[in-house]
């Protein structure tokens, strides 16, 4: 049977002893915690920059730096054997591959919706390959749109590391003991939650993701086709929650960015916690902090601090 996404993230690469970039080191911003205690009944989280710590503090489809994304590209390409199926045009492999890259992400952001679903991206890529009688081991990646999944998390895990901010594994499992449903509300790929739970897994060997988010409380942006600060993916949210008997008011949104987190979530009667531990992820000013629209019901620098806000 072919590998899970889950399982090919969390097992199957690990044992393979690939290089991968290594996660960021936080580094805080001159921030103090504030807020009063909440009377809160559920907790949606903001992943990348919130919960994972990540290179400029968001999911990148290339690297800053070109040298990275052309070492990610030359990875993929010997990983998933595509180069006797690429054309063979004068110069590197990563650089032909960047090219095709280039226009398949431009047709899946012209023709997707406001969000780019990154195994899209591949599928164009594989689709052109197997003109070229491109093959894989469907034992190992199963379907056709199962492999573009794994290549797309395998692509994007080698130009940006991740890796959990501390306390996370705390603060989930102490909010879930206290009885508070948790989901994500998040920019977010097909792979974010096997990432997710992995790098819980890596602060934490026997903690599992889904027994305090469940697979049903996920809110990402590549289902929903549509990215943050866009109303429509606060609101299927909501509509998940109040399907479960809690409303907006009784809800936290956490997250790292007063514009496309903090503004949206109050906008619908949301109660919201501005994280500010990151430099690469806080996207904050000082008047937006006391500006109604963007001001923040609490502020923590540290994850933890979530659970001496939350009334008992």
């Amino acid at each position: 049977m072919a590998l899970s996404l889950d399982n090919y993230i969390a097992e199957y690469l690990p044992k393979r002893g690939l290089p991968w970039p290594a996660m960021p080191k936080a580094d805080a911003p001159k921030a103090r915690p504030s807020g009063d205690a909440l009377n809160i009944r559920a907790v949606l989280w903001t992943v990348y920059g919130t919960l994972l710590a990540i290179p400029t503090g968001e999911l990148q489809f290339e690297a800053d730096i070109d040298f990275v994304t052309d070492a990610a590209f030359d990875k993929t390409i010997q990983e998933f054997k595509m180069w006797n199926s690429m054309s063979r045009k004068p110069g590197a492999p990563a650089a032909y591959m960047k090219e095709i890259y280039r226009k398949a992400y431009e047709l899946v952001r012209m023709t997707g919706g406001g969000e780019v679903r990154a195994e899209l991206i591949w599928e164009d890529i594989v689709k052109k390959l197997q003109a070229k009688e491109y093959a894989y081991d469907a034992a190992i990646y199963g379907t056709q749109a199962e492999l573009t999944e794994k290549i797309a998390y395998f692509y994007h895990a080698s130009i940006q590391g991740v890796g959990c901010y501390p306390g996370a594994v705390e603060v989930l499992r102490s909010l879930g003991e206290r009885g508070v449903k948790q989901g994500l509300l998040a920019d977010g790929q097909c792979f974010t939650a096997g990432q997710l739970r992995y790098a819980l897994k890596q602060q934490e060997p026997g903690f599992e993701l889904a027994s305090c988010i469940p697979a049903a409380h996920h809110t990402l942006s590549a289902k929903q086709r549509v990215k943050k600060p866009h109303d429509d993916l606060f609101r299927a949210a909501v509509a998940n929650l109040r399907s479960k008997g809690v409303e907006p008011q009784e809800t936290l949104h956490v997250g790292s960015s007063l514009t496309r987190d903090i503004a949206p979530a109050k906008k619908l009667g949301l109660r919201t916690c501005l994280f500010a531990g990151d430099k690469a992820s806080l996207a904050a000013t000082r008047g937006g902090l006391t500006e109604p629209a963007t001001r923040p019901d609490a502020l923590i620098t540290e994850l933890p601090q979530l659970l001496e806000l939350l009334k008992r």
